[in-house]
C-alpha cells in the first residue's frame, strides 16, 4: 500500500511541477558585454573590438537542453586607426553585406552552479561572414545572486572560413583571429520568468 502511495504521490507531482523547472535564461545586458579581437601580424598585433547587439541564453543543466543566440554588431568592429578599419570592413568583414555576427546555441556541456565559477561549453551554431559553421564556445562562468559574469576565448579561422587574407608583401598576418567574449547579464528561472508576466 505504502509503494502505491509514493507511486501517485510521483505522479502528482510530475502532473504538479512544470518539466521545465530546472530551465534559465541569462538575458544579455549589451552595454555591459563586448567581443575583444586581436590578430598577430608582422611586427606588431591588431586588437579591437566589437559591440554586442543583445541576445539571451536559455539552458536545461539536467539535460543540456539550451536555445537562444547572441547578436554582434559587425559594423561596430573598430581598431583605432581608420584606414585599417576601412580596410577591415570593406575587404575582410565586408560588413554592409554582413553586418550581424549571431551565435545560436544547441547544447550545454557542463553545469552552471547557483553561485560561484562553473567550467561550461557551449555547443551552437557560428554565422559570420553569410556562412554557417558549427562551433564549440568554452566559457568561465560567474553567477553572484542574480548577476552572470562570463567571459570565452577561441580562434576564428577567417581565412578558412572564406574571409579575405589582408596580407601584403611586406606585412603578413596570422590565419586566424584570437577572440575574447565578455558577457554580462541577468539569471533567472523558470518560475521567476512566468511570475513576470
Amino acid at each position: 500500500m505504502r509503494n502505491k502511495l509514493t507511486l501517485i504521490g510521483t505522479l502528482i507531482l510530475s502532473l504538479v511541477i512544470p518539466a521545465s523547472a530546472a530551465e534559465r535564461t541569462l538575458t544579455l545586458d549589451p552595454a555591459a558585454s563586448r567581443v575583444d579581437f586581436r590578430l598577430g601580424a608582422t611586427g606588431h598585433d591588431v586588437e579591437g573590438s566589437f559591440r554586442v547587439e543583445g541576445g539571451s541564453l536559455t539552458f536545461d543543466d539536467a539535460t543540456g537542453a539550451m536555445s537562444g543566440e547572441i547578436r554582434v554588431d559587425a559594423k561596430s568592429a573598430r581598431t583605432g586607426n581608420g584606414s585599417r578599419d576601412k580596410t577591415m570592413h570593406g575587404d575582410v568583414l565586408e560588413s554592409v553585406r554582413f553586418p550581424l555576427f549571431t551565435f545560436k546555441a544547441q547544447k550545454l556541456e557542463g553545469h552552471v552552479a547557483d553561485a560561484g565559477t562553473s567550467q561550461v561549453k557551449l555547443h551552437g551554431v557560428l554565422s559570420i561572414h553569410g556562412a554557417e559553421h558549427a562551433f564549440v564556445m568554452p566559457a568561465s562562468v560567474d553567477v553572484k545572486d542574480s548577476k552572470v559574469s562570463a567571459t570565452s576565448t577561441f580562434a576564428i579561422p577567417f581565412i578558412e572560413w572564406g574571409m579575405h587574407d589582408p596580407s601584403l608583401l611586406f606585412l603578413r598576418v596570422k590565419k586566424s583571429v584570437a577572440v575574447t567574449v565578455t558577457a554580462n547579464g541577468t539569471l533567472s528561472n523558470a518560475t521567476q520568468q512566468s511570475g513576470s508576466r
